[in-house]
């Protein structure tokens, strides 16, 4: 088969981003039959619980006095196993074309890891847009995003017998640093300060492998890359004490934090609100035809960006798009409390 062509993913819904409103919409989604392929830019699901503040308690949970924002994305993937979602992650989707009629919608998604959805129904729960990553203010680094400058793994063979530099100090920088000494040729972490914002067991494990020189630790930053056709040859670094030298380098990867942006989202037709996505109170449906919205990326009048009104809307969302993937089948409102169907669905009769 054409790897560089793969076949497009079928599937009845894809939602765009795996925080608490898109986990919670898996399981509506589920307990009506409908299968789902959830895509999102960062590493692990929880969205923003799990990316800003694992471990920041959470007080407005319904039946939860406190619960922190890891806790609660543990607990979502829990109750969404029954249903077996697959997941994407470290993948952006960067295009949707409409293929359908408002009748019976279908959707062509791709990401920018090439692969091509086809769905009957999008849901977007992307929080307030898409985690972008910070980029470093080196000139023309640009021209190397995405050949030889990297602000995610994809592939780590990618990076097999390559020399290797990572710029950072948080979990990012340290958990790659571990992950692709095995397979680089040379990797040199560089940090501007010798204090770090990661777990203490990865940084430990760092350190060992300095002692042992199996990696190199700088101090100081990049401040210029060298290369040609998008490919990296070396880059200088800028020591703390102000002397400059030059690294050999093949693969870069800056990880200085993430920003909030709409992103692509911004060119798929939609009707937007001040880069919101504005929405109707019944089925949370946005301008266009299966395409919900739900969670904080959406507007409407009286919308509170609470974790609780996202799960709300996943609920009624999920019941108009039942009507679209199984156009032909009454859908009859049942309580997972005293429906044995359900039940069966769960696990737990």
């Amino acid at each position: 088969m054409n790897q560089l062509n793969p076949p497009a993913i079928e599937t009845d819904v894809v939602i765009v981003g795996a925080g608490p409103a898109g986990l919670f919409a898996v399981f509506e989604l589920g307990l009506l039959d409908i299968k789902c392929h959830v895509i999102d830019i960062l590493p692990r699901a929880g969205g923003q619980c799990s990316e800003l503040y694992p471990e920041k308690p959470i007080y407005d949970i319904p039946g939860l006095p406190i619960v922190s924002g890891q806790e609660l994305t543990d607990n979502l993937l829990k109750q969404i196993e029954p249903f077996n979602p697959t997941f994407h992650f470290n993948e952006m989707v960067e295009t949707l074309t409409s293929l359908g009629t408002p009748e019976k919608p279908s959707f062509r998604l791709t990401t920018d890891a090439g692969k091509v959805f086809l769905a009957k129904v999008v849901v977007i729960a992307a929080g307030g847009g898409s985690f972008q990553p910070k980029k470093p203010p080196i000139p023309t680094i640009e021209q190397y995003e995405g050949k030889s400058v990297f602000y995610a793994v994809r592939r780590m063979e990618d990076f097999r017998d390559r020399d290797v530099v990572i710029v950072g100090g948080g979990d990012s920088a340290l958990d790659w640093t571990l992950n692709l000494q095995p397979v680089a040729k040379s990797l040199t972490l560089v940090h501007r300060r010798d204090a770090f914002r990661a777990a203490p067991h990865s940084v430990s494990a760092m350190q060992d492998l300095v002692k042992e020189g199996k990696i190199s630790f700088r101090l100081g930053q990049i401040t210029t890359v060298e290369g040609a056709d998008g490919q990296l040859s070396s880059v200088t670094l800028k020591g703390n004490d102000g002397v400059e030298e030059k690294l050999s380098c093949h693969r870069m990867m800056p990880f200085f934090g993430l920003t909030m942006k709409l992103g692509p989202v911004a060119e798929w037709g939609l009707q937007l609100n001040e880069n919101l996505i504005p929405v109707d109170t019944e089925k949370f449906e946005t301008s266009h035809p299966g395409i919900f919205a739900v969670g904080d990326i959406n507007y409407y009048p009286g919308k509170l960006k609470l974790i609780l009104s996202g799960f709300h809307e996943g609920a009624l969302a999920a019941q108009k798009a039942h009507r679209y993937i199984y156009p032909e089948k009454k859908l009859l409102f049942q309580y997972t409390t005293s429906s044995t169907n359900l039940q069966k669905k769960l696990g737990v009769s």
